[in-house]
């Protein structure tokens, strides 16, 4: 863990995919640092999740780390990363885009939307838990996220 901080890292995952939140969630499972994984299936219920923790009426803490998938029904990821790097309660959560979209545009826009990564999800399982298992490395092993 980052300079031997002893926590747990609260992750919310943004992904209206069944099958790929079980994977991602499985590769959660797998991991060396101690996750709290939180899916939710929408941007909705993202920004949701969001304004509960930061009003403390949902009995939980704002998340260490955001994936999220940018094609979604009702609020698409590009939505809500916009939302969250306007509001001054969330814009220090970094947001990870996990999604399968590889068009320059949408990369382009994640990350002058204030995106900290953008992975593009890989189609085999053994490659996606290699992926979960960078970002975690990196998020949970070598930075210091604001707590």
């Amino acid at each position: 863990m980052a300079r031997g901080r002893s926590t747990t890292f609260n992750v919310l995952l943004v992904e209206d995919d069944p099958g790929d939140a079980k994977l991602v969630t499985a590769a959660f499972a797998d991991s060396p640092f101690n996750c709290r994984l939180e899916h939710v299936s929408d941007g909705v219920e993202a920004m949701m999740r969001l304004h509960a923790a930061a009003a403390g009426t949902d009995g939980t803490r704002l998340p260490d780390l955001m994936l999220l998938d940018l094609n979604m029904p009702r609020k698409n990821g590009h939505e809500v990363l916009a939302e969250v790097k306007a509001d001054s309660r969330f814009r220090d959560i970094p947001v990870v885009v996990l999604t399968t979209s590889e068009a320059e545009r949408d990369i382009s826009a994640a990350y002058k939307a204030g995106a900290s990564g953008f992975i593009t999800k890989p189609v085999d399982v053994d490659t996606l838990f290699t992926s979960i298992r960078g970002i975690q490395d990196y998020w949970f092993g070598l930075s210091l996220l604001p707590r």
